[in-house]
């Protein structure tokens, strides 16, 4: 239990992070035999991992793009794991001054995973501290200033840098370049999603049919995170309404109730394609646009809403800015206007 220091009563929010949390760490896979999915950078990975081990070195410094809930962050756990090192984590938007950086780096030991997510937000001056430090493994003080300035090179252990990113257009070309290793996460199929869930039902010890996890898959957005969302959502409808068992019944039941439908779009998914064909006339619309129209931040509809309506063909992108596509139009139940302003179904008379 923990207690609020002040009115020494239990915090019960702090409580509930703290089980979810740990919840979410049993779920994830710790070694890359159990990892389901992204075949080509598994195998690219075990190579490079046993190579590593062969020669008494770290392994190369490892960039993850893709969107987010795929797997980027698992993955560093896995590869710390099969190293046999630690793993410290941050994120981008966290390593504020060079001095935060400084005192992880020093305290790294030798084979250290040095975890960052979203690297594509580190500050400029923070980005220039890791040069020298992924390259030479040591890291420069800057005593004293004006003419007076001197610097002492620090060595460190060898360690390797996993970044994560959502975008990594944003990422500058020297700090890509120290990379030795790069690969991109792609969206899951629902095969390898069935089997996700069914791992995790298995270890939630949920009693879940061929069918039920079917149908949980097929509305994850091809995301492992948000099928081990969906799951416990149904496990809990299912615990209350259906005696704890999930069937494909239950599941379209409580996947409803959650406002999710068949192809896995939320009541954020479906505003957003409705303000583009409703307020735009079907677009293209610039993102600031949307962002401003929907009063949610530019980077939740970049990284988060986006690439999924993207990859399932629901809007496309355009030098002018976004556009929905028919099948939104078909999905939402309203009518569809050609490129000549006729409805679809109608056909362009004689005069």
């Amino acid at each position: 239990m923990i207690y609020d220091e002040a009115n020494k009563i239990p915090d019960i929010s702090k409580e509930n992070n703290s089980l979810d949390e740990n919840n979410n760490l049993t779920l994830r896979p710790k070694h890359l035999s159990d990892y389901v999915g992204q075949d080509k950078i598994v195998e690219t990975l075990k190579i490079a991992i046993e190579a590593a081990l062969q020669r008494k070195e770290p392994i190369d410094h490892i960039l993850f793009n893709g969107p987010p809930g795929l797997g980027k962050t698992t993955l560093a756990h896995i590869i710390a794991n099969e190293m046999g090192t630690k793993i410290i984590t941050s994120s981008g938007p966290a390593l504020e001054k060079g001095g935060d950086l400084m005192g992880i780096l020093t305290h790294m030991e030798k084979g250290d995973v040095f975890f960052i997510d979203e690297i594509h937000r580190l500050p400029k001056i923070v980005e220039e501290f890791l040069y020298p430090a992924m390259e030479d493994f040591a890291v420069d003080f800057i005593f004293d200033k004006g003419v007076h300035a001197r610097t002492h090179r620090y060595r460190l252990e060898p360690f390797t840098l996993i970044g994560a990113t959502t975008r990594s257009g944003l990422l500058s070309s020297p700090l890509r370049e120290r990379f030795g290793i790069t690969r991109d996460l792609d969206f899951y199929d629902e095969k390898d999603l069935i089997r996700i869930v069914k791992r995790s039902s298995s270890i939630l010890n949920i009693v879940i049919e061929q069918n039920g996890a079917y149908e949980i898959s097929r509305r994850a957005r091809g995301t492992p995170r948000v099928a081990n969302r969906l799951l416990k959502r149904v496990r809990d409808y299912a615990q209350v309404r259906a005696q704890g068992k999930i069937t494909i019944d239950v599941a379209i039941e409580a996947l409803s109730l959650e406002g999710v439908d068949e192809y896995g779009l939320g009541e954020s998914d479906r505003k957003l394609l409705k303000t583009i064909i409703l307020n735009y006339k079907g677009g293209p619309v610039g993102i600031e646009a949307l962002a401003s129209t929907l009063q949610i931040e530019t980077d939740v509809l970049l990284d988060v809403i986006e690439p999924f309506l993207l990859k399932s063909d629901f809007i496309i992108r355009t030098s002018h800015g976004r556009k929905a596509t028919e099948k939104a139009y078909s999905h939402l139940n309203i009518p569809y206007k050609n490129e000549l302003g006729l409805f679809e179904g109608t056909k362009n008379k004689k005069r």
